[in-house]
């Protein structure tokens, strides 16, 4: 295996960014986030209580490789790049297979995947066949990386000729045949990959796990098998990043084990650090050598503060932290996160009331039981979408994981009838007190006689026809609730999405803020009408409820 040490004390790449996030100063980083200084503790800690060996031949080897790229590798890259390159198990395995890179926008991790990839194909990696997939969203996303060790080759091909061969579309290794191709975000038609190693660039992008299980599923039949994903911060919320984000906190935490992930992230620890410049350099640890890009960042911060609007990505691309419109969106995309928190179960024949949003019959429609955990709001929801909707094919949500959960289901019908809705609200008659069932006075007459079935009519006083000045006067009490993390989904997904599909814009007629659709056609905001129908109607329930045997029906 080579000239080999088990101390990353011997090893400058991995002690000299130790020594810079530990100590600062002159000859340190500016400033370091609190996932930094968590990283270095956890990596101290792996070499200490592990039995790991660093290939320091093979490092000093993969670096000879510098001298062909137009830029030297930060301390932070090489940093990442011994981890998940030279650093092996007992058994031989890479200690650190998969690794994620989550830095501000700017911070070069294009140019550092393509120097890793072009080293893994080289001669000095040494494994046949150890072919690299590029994988994106987008073709000219995927070909970034690509085309950079393209350009390397180009530009010194006659010192690169006896050793590799390329196209536009492929580069091989002519020593070990190993390939690195790009590709899209298109999951059919791979079943036959052999893949050494896969990357993931831009994953932010990435709303399904789809694309990502073809070609994780191809890894293992070459030995050595590593991913690297690459991203900023994004818009697409649940999706793929955040599960990724969510795990490497708990890995960083101690609360889970790492499995082998490596998770590299840099973002400001606090929104409001934003306003200090030495600030930035815990999003982007590339900053302090950058000057140019330090100029267009302080360009793109008195923009954003001028116009937050305009240019919200300043926060989410350059700062790390997701941020969508402040002027309009419902809340952070942080507290619809915190909704995922589990409370006690529902007790037998608790007080409860229900909110019913249906507004096109053949679309969606939801309906779910609003209870209190002291100061907690709980809603338990479900979903009915219809087979025939127009809008289908435009949704980017995987709803079907809704329905395999079962906190939804498909009607193969023209139209989801208002007897299924009332059938379901019967069910939890049968579980549940419910004093007040609450409804957009806009579709009552649809659902009127199937109601009226299930024991709730305008005449019995157990129904509230909801009106858009009652929606506003809860807004403050709702805004309240998920600044304060006291409203509770559970592990709802469907419901996350269709809070962070909604936004708040000032009522001409009333002043204050009214909820409204981001947009009307791919982003369904069912569910949460449903809910805010119910929360009209919130101080029915006591806060306190006791007695009783649990329910087995939910769980959060």
């Amino acid at each position: 295996m080579g000239i080999l040490t088990t101390n990353y004390r011997d090893v400058p790449e991995l002690y000299d960014y130790i020594y810079m996030v530990e100590n600062g100063g002159k000859k340190g980083l500016k400033k370091v986030c609190l996932y930094q200084k968590k990283l270095v503790k956890f990596v101290k800690k792996v070499f200490e209580s592990e039995n790991l060996t660093i290939n320091t031949e093979q490092l000093h080897n993969y670096m000879k490789l510098e001298k062909y790229f137009d830029f030297e590798l930060f301390p932070w890259e090489k940093f990442v790049f011994t981890l998940h390159c030279c650093v092996y198990r007992e058994d031989g395995l890479p200690r650190f297979p998969d690794l994620l890179i989550f830095v501000g926008r700017g911070a070069g991790k294009n140019g550092y995947l393509a120097f890793e990839d072009f080293a893994l194909i080289s001669p000095y990696n040494g494994i046949p066949n150890y072919d690299i997939d590029i994988c994106a969203t987008a073709e000219e996303q995927a070909r970034t990386s690509f085309d950079d060790i393209y350009n390397v080759l180009e530009k010194n091909r006659k010192k690169l000729i006896r050793h590799f061969r390329w196209t536009k579309s492929e580069i091989q290794s002519r020593k070990t045949r190993s390939k690195i191709k790009y590709r899209t975000n298109n999951a059919k038609s791979k079943d036959g990959l052999r893949s050494g190693k896969v990357d993931f660039d831009e994953v932010h992008a990435f709303e399904s796990y789809d694309n990502i299980k073809v070609f994780t599923t191809a890894l293992g039949k070459k030995p050595q098998p590593r991913m690297t994903y690459t991203t900023t911060n994004g818009d697409v919320c649940d999706g793929v990043l955040d599960d990724l984000i969510e795990k490497s906190k708990r890995i960083l935490d101690f609360e889970i084990e790492d499995n082998g992930l490596l998770p590299f992230m840099c973002a400001l620890d606090d929104p409001e650090e934003v306003h200090d410049e030495e600030n930035w350099h815990k999003a982007n640890p590339s900053l302090q050598y950058l000057p140019t890009l330090l100029e267009e960042t302080r360009k793109e911060y008195r923009e954003w503060k001028e116009n937050r609007s305009s240019a919200s990505d300043f926060m989410t691309k350059r700062m790390n932290i997701r941020q969508g419109n402040s002027e309009v969106e419902l809340t952070t995309w942080e507290n619809i996160l915190i909704t995922r928190q589990e409370v006690e179960p529902p007790i037998m024949r608790e007080t409860g009331v229900i909110g019913i949003d249906y507004t096109k019959i053949n679309d969606f429609a939801a309906a779910g039981v609003l209870t209190k955990r002291g100061a907690k709001f709980v809603f338990k929801q479900h979903t009915w979408i219809c087979a025939n909707s127009a809008d289908l094919p435009r949704i980017k949500f995987p709803y079907m994981e809704a329905v395999a959960a079962g906190d939804a289901e498909i009607i193969d019908a023209p139209e989801i009838p208002p007897e299924l809705i009332a059938d379901w609200i019967e069910v939890q008659t049968h579980f549940y007190n419910i004093p007040m069932l609450a409804l957009d006075d806009y579709r009552f007459a649809l659902m009127k006689a199937a109601l009226a079935r299930v024991g709730f009519t305008y005449e019995n006083k157990n129904i509230k026809l909801v009106r858009p000045s009652d929606k506003i006067k809860i807004e403050p009490i709702i805004d309240s609730g998920f600044r304060n993390h006291n409203i509770v989904y559970g592990d709802c997904p469907i419901m996350r999405w269709y809070t962070n599909n909604t936004k708040k814009v000032k009522s001409k007629k009333y002043g204050n803020y009214e909820y409204q659709k981001i947009e009307a056609k791919s982003r369904k905001t069912d569910g949460f009408f449903a809910f805010v129908a119910a929360m009209t109607q919130h101080e029915l329930i006591p806060e306190q409820q006791t007695g009783g045997e649990v329910l087995p029906l939910f769980t959060f």
